[in-house]
């Protein structure tokens, strides 16, 4: 496969590793993206993972319901901990050697994020999960994810989704919503569209860091984006 990109930063919220669950974990969806995992990093592709965890608690819904917001938002970090922690174990099985590092130290279960020693074990051929978030309250996994990218220097950011791309309007719910192939980081912060947060699109901008959103369960659609393929919406 020739590739566009060698050194990638794929997000992946919770939402998604729920499945049509809704909630939890839903063991089939997490071995498909696994598997899919396996087919761009046989290919040699340097390759970061960050997990949101909003399948099991969001930080900013459980801070509405009366938790104080600092503490529900450790909370949410703890649950991309437990998603990280899933997926390593099915992508080993698969035979992907894997580390999990975290902002939070927790050293029983995973490494503390040191940006040195991440980008070592990938040059080594291991994919690196990045959980806890940025460590920090306040801040979403979205943020979480391009401040990795920019540090690895990965050349790109895959946000994967459960819908095509970026619509003018949400698809699931409004059937005259339009796809918008691509777009400038202005047009998505001035438009509002909800795929990341401002923060995360700032920092995109800043830095010059493109996003490319696509559909993860479309089959081999992260080794078509890899590719340079035009899936999904690009946002540079």
């Amino acid at each position: 496969m020739a590739l566009a990109y060698r050194r990638a930063l794929l997000k992946v919220s919770g939402e998604a590793l729920a499945g049509d669950r809704g909630q939890g974990l839903d063991y089939g969806v997490v071995e498909g993206l696994a598997g899919q995992i396996k087919g761009v990093h046989a290919q040699g592709i340097h390759l970061g993972l960050v997990v949101g965890g909003g399948n099991i608690v969001r930080g900013a819904h459980a801070s509405r319901e009366g938790l104080d917001r600092v503490n529900a938002d450790y909370m949410g970090m703890l649950a991309t901990v437990i998603n990280a922690l899933a997926l390593q174990d099915i992508l080993e099985k698969m035979g992907v050697q894997t580390r999990v590092m975290t902002a939070i130290r927790m050293e029983s279960l995973a490494e503390p994020y040191i940006r040195r020693r991440a980008v070592r074990h990938m040059e080594k051929g291991r994919m690196v999960i990045f959980a806890g978030g940025t460590g920090n309250p306040f801040f979403s996994t979205d943020t979480a994810a391009v401040l990795r990218a920019l540090e690895i220097e990965a050349e790109v950011i895959l946000k994967a989704t459960g819908v095509d791309g970026i619509y003018t309007g949400d698809p699931k719910k409004d059937p005259a919503a339009k796809f918008i192939p691509e777009l400038s980081f202005q047009e998505a912060i001035v438009n509002g569209y909800a795929v990341m947060d401002a923060n995360a699109f700032g920092l995109c901008k800043d830095n010059k860091l493109p996003i490319v959103v696509f559909n993860i369960n479309k089959p081999g659609a992260i080794a078509r984006v890899l590719s340079g393929e035009r899936v999904g919406t690009i946002v540079r």
